[in-house]
C-alpha cells in the first residue's frame, strides 16, 4: 500500500539551541520511500548521520525566534504485518551478534525486574513466538492503552504499576517482558495509518524463528500500513527530536497518514 506521511513541529526558541531531529524514514525490506521533503523555517545549515541502529539523523542549531520543521514523504510499505504462531524461540548461544544488544535491561525497560512476571505470563506458551504473542495479549487485557494519560516517560517498572500509558509505555513493558525470556526485542517509532488518535506512534519488536516480528499492544489484531522511522532499545534511542540547553517544548506539533490510490506522480 502507498502512504502519504506529514508531521509539522514548530519551536519558540530563545538562545541558538542545537538540536538532533529524527524525522526521516529510511529505505527497508518492507518499505520504500518513493518521495520525500523535509522544510525548515527558517533555513539553517543540517548535517546529517546515521547512528549505532541505522537510523537517520540531523544535527542542527535552531536560531531564536519561531523554529518550524515541515516533513513529507510517500512511501510504499505492508498492507498487512506477518505472523508466525508456532516460530521457534532462538537460543541465545546461536543469536546473529548484531541482536545480542536487544536482551540486556535499559533505562526505559528493566527487563531484569521481570522474570518472575514473564515467566507466569507464558508458563503454558511455545517457546518462541506464542510466548510473545502471550505477553502482547496480557497487555492487552491488564494494561490500558490511553492515549491522554498524564503519566509522562515512564519506565516498564513504573507503567506495570500505573496499569495505563501511551504507546511508548506500553511498547517499554513488553520489551522488558520478551528480554526477561531472552527473547531480543527492540522499540520501533514511526507512523501507523488509521491510528485513532492520530500521532507519532511507537511498538515493538521480537525476534524469534530467526527474524523480527511486529507487536502492538494498542491494536486488538495485527496490522500493517506501518511507516517506520526509527528504532533502538528503548525510548532514549528514538526520540524524534533532543534538544541541548534550556528545556523547551513544541508550540504545535501535528503528524498524519493518508492513504494514496497508487505510486506517486
Amino acid at each position: 500500500m502507498w502512504l502519504r506521511t506529514s508531521c509539522e513541529i514548530s519551536f519558540d526558541v530563545s538562545i541558538d539551541t542545537p538540536f538532533i531531529l529524527m524525522l526521516r524514514p529510511r529505505n527497508g525490506a518492507n518499505q520504500w520511500v518513493a518521495r520525500e521533503s523535509y522544510t525548515l523555517n527558517p533555513t539553517v545549515p543540517v548535517f546529517e548521520y546515521t547512528d549505532y541502529y541505522g537510523n537517520l539523523c540531523q544535527r542542527l542549531i535552531a536560531p531564536p525566534g519561531e523554529f518550524s520543521v515541515r516533513t513529507s514523504a510517500d512511501i510504499h510499505t505492508n498492507e498487512h504485518i506477518d505472523v508466525c504462531p508456532g516460530a521457534p524461540f532462538t537460543e541465545v548461544q546461536s543469536l546473529p551478534d548484531s541482536v545480542l544488544t536487544y536482551l540486556t535491561p535499559t533505562r526505559y525497560c528493566e527487563s531484569d525486574r521481570f522474570i518472575d512476571l514473564a515467566q507466569e505470563i507464558v508458563a503454558d506458551a511455545l517457546p518462541g513466538y506464542d510466548q510473545v504473542a502471550t505477553l502482547h495479549r496480557w497487555l492487552r487485557e491488564n494494561i490500558r492503552f490511553n492515549p491522554d494519560s498524564p503519566h509522562f516517560q515512564l519506565s516498564a517498572v513504573e507503567t506495570n504499576m500505573a496499569g495505563e500509558g501511551v504507546c511508548r509505555e506500553l511498547a517499554h513493558l513488553g520489551i522488558a517482558l520478551c528480554r526477561a525470556l531472552c527473547i531480543p526485542a527492540r522499540m520501533v517509532v514511526g507512523y501507523l495509518y488509521g491510528l485513532q488518535p492520530m500521532d507519532f506512534h511507537a511498538w515493538f519488536e521480537a525476534y524469534v524463528g530467526g527474524r523480527w516480528y511486529t507487536f502492538d499492544p494498542t491494536q486488538a489484531e495485527p496490522c500493517g500500513g506501518r511507516v517506520i522511522v526509527a528504532y533502538g532499545h528503548d525510548a532514549a534511542d528514538v526520540a524524534i527530536f533532543t534538544q541541548f540547553g534550556p528545556a523547551l517544548y513544541p508550540m504545535h506539533m501535528a503528524a498524519n497518514v493518508e492513504r494514496l490510490p497508487g505510486p506517486p506522480n
